[in-house]
């Protein structure tokens, strides 16, 4: 997909808007679980609260230095890819419209429309607001800008590059998938790196098309993908992120509301970091298999934190949000 060349010169364009984000050992949450050791990689402590804006400058970048003429991009979201895109081309002048399905995070909202962006509400899921997005595209001759693509996957990547270079012997990365850039990009630097690290993807039980996918070795939506981790509310899988995922992860893990909302509350509690429902969804596969990685060093992503104010206090307050 990419050389390690190549990603030290997307980690180049990175830095400059996203500095390298902390990696932790927590012991408390080692102890939670029994592992040997807990290293959390924060990208909730991102410009954007998660890790998705590291791809959206490297393709931004690309297509204003490609010559390509745009009007603007457009794209659908859930929240992070919106406002990675949305800042990446507020910086790069480049006028941006996101699609978002009705019922989506009005904090997200929000930050997408103080980046500058024209926030569309279409659809009743992420899939229906992006079949929207490529129309309107077209309508209106605007750059589509997908929520999966290899320039995205060099982007988010740089995030692993600074966790394997500072932890190099994890016996296994915990990570979120929702349209896989964020693990395919896991995979791939752990390929250019000779590690022999697990990557395990963790998807909600309620929106497991990534995981009957890869099952199933061929893309096969879902009807539905309601979970409030809307980070991973994936219906329709990326072909080349199915294949990708498919030859390079160790395993899938599938978690339930209740688990992923008693992982915020562990966070929270023991870490002392707000993390959204997908953020939190990597301790929650990593909680459910803790026999399984006793005594072991682990990984975990926290890939986003952006969850809104009052689904938190309800969250820390022993409940678990309905989607």
């Amino acid at each position: 997909m990419f050389t390690l060349a190549d990603l030290e010169a997307a980690a180049a364009l990175v830095r400059p808007v996203v500095p390298e984000t902390p990696q932790y050992a927590w012991p408390s949450l080692a102890d939670r679980v029994g592992a040997a050791e807990v290293w959390v990689k924060h990208e909730n402590h991102t410009p954007i609260g998660a890790f998705k804006l590291r791809g959206g400058v490297v393709y931004v970048d690309w297509l204003v230095g490609s010559g390509i003429k745009v009007a603007g991009v457009i794209t659908a979201t859930r929240g992070n890819h919106g406002q990675s895109v949305a800042l990446a081309s507020r910086r790069a002048g480049v006028p941006a419209t996101i699609l978002v399905p009705y019922g989506n995070s009005a904090e997200k909202n929000a930050a997408m429309a103080e980046f500058g962006a024209e926030l569309i509400v279409y659809g009743r899921d992420f899939d229906e607001a992006r079949v929207r997005a490529m129309e309107l595209a077209e309508e209106r001759r605007l750059h589509y800008l997908p929520s999966f693509h290899p320039l995205l996957v060099r982007g988010v990547a740089t995030y692993a590059l600074e966790l394997f270079r500072a932890v190099a012997t994890l016996d296994a990365v915990y990570v979120p998938i929702g349209m896989g850039s964020g693990i395919c990009g896991l995979i791939a630097v752990r390929e250019l790196l000779g590690l022999l690290t697990e990557v395990v993807g963790v998807v909600a039980a309620t929106a497991p098309a990534v995981a009957v996918s890869v099952e199933a070795g061929r893309p096969i939506p879902t009807n539905s993908a309601r979970t409030f981790a809307d980070g991973m509310a994936c219906r329709e899988p990326h072909p080349d992120a199915v294949a990708l995922i498919s030859k390079g992860a160790q395993r899938i893990v599938r978690v339930g509301e209740d688990e992923i909302a008693e992982a915020i509350r562990v966070l929270w509690a023991t870490t002392h970091n707000v993390a959204e429902g997908a953020g939190a969804a990597a301790l929650a596969a990593l909680m459910q298999e803790r026999q399984r990685m006793r005594g072991k060093r682990v990984g975990l992503i926290l890939s986003g934190g952006n969850i809104d104010t009052d689904m938190l206090r309800a969250v820390l307050d022993g409940q678990t949000p309905v989607a």
